[in-house]
């Protein structure tokens, strides 16, 4: 639904690469910011790779065992606001 999860590893960790269509990276970031949610934006050491692939920046949320389901919960709402704002 607009939410594009970067990288192919099958068994992912806690770290979850991904980008909006047609919305920056920077953007998420600072939308999500401001529900409270607190997210990395950016090339994250990999910006080679990410100008091979055409993919300007990513966000990324990093779970850890001390989040709850309410967190996620939070942070798929203040997403559902970033495509809100952005007509997406």
């Amino acid at each position: 639904n607009g939410i594009r999860i970067i990288g192919t590893a099958k068994e992912k960790a806690s770290v979850v690469s991904f980008v909006m269509e047609n919305i920056h990276a920077h953007d998420i970031g600072t939308i999500v910011d401001q529900e409270g949610i607190a997210i990395r934006t950016g090339h994250h050491c990999t910006q080679p790779v990410m100008k091979r692939f055409g993919i300007p920046a990513t966000a990324r949320a990093s779970f850890a065992f001390y989040n709850t389901t309410q967190e996620i919960d939070a942070l798929l709402k203040a997403l559902g606001k970033v495509k809100e704002i952005f007509g997406a």
